[in-house]
């Protein structure tokens, strides 16, 4: 079972920018704090709290977030749809497990 501890690594996905200059992008992540409460499944194998804090590694800087939400991820439906992680689409502003290779 998967679970998110304080110090593990996670994948946070960046929002992009409005007019599109910058795409959303998949950002290295430590958990640096997990709720006691608000546990929710997420598939048969993974439990996961569904917002986490973290400390998010960028290529200009760390961002540092107390809330941040998880996202499953899911096929893009939609013409011109950004394949992130494992080929899955994830809405800015989350969180994820890396895929595994």
């Amino acid at each position: 079972m998967t679970q998110p501890a304080t110090g593990r690594s996670v994948h946070y996905v960046s929002y992009g920018t409005p007019a599109g200059e910058y795409d959303r992008e998949c950002r290295a992540a430590v958990i640096t704090e997990v709720p006691d409460m608000g546990a929710i499944p997420i598939g048969p194998e993974t439990v996961s709290p569904e917002v986490i804090g973290l400390a998010v590694i960028n290529p200009t800087g760390m961002f540092f977030n107390r809330s941040v939400p998880y996202d499953a991820g899911h096929v893009a439906d939609y013409a011109g749809g950004t394949s992130l992680c494992g080929g899955l689409d994830y809405r800015g502003g989350t969180w994820h497990w890396p895929e595994h290779a």
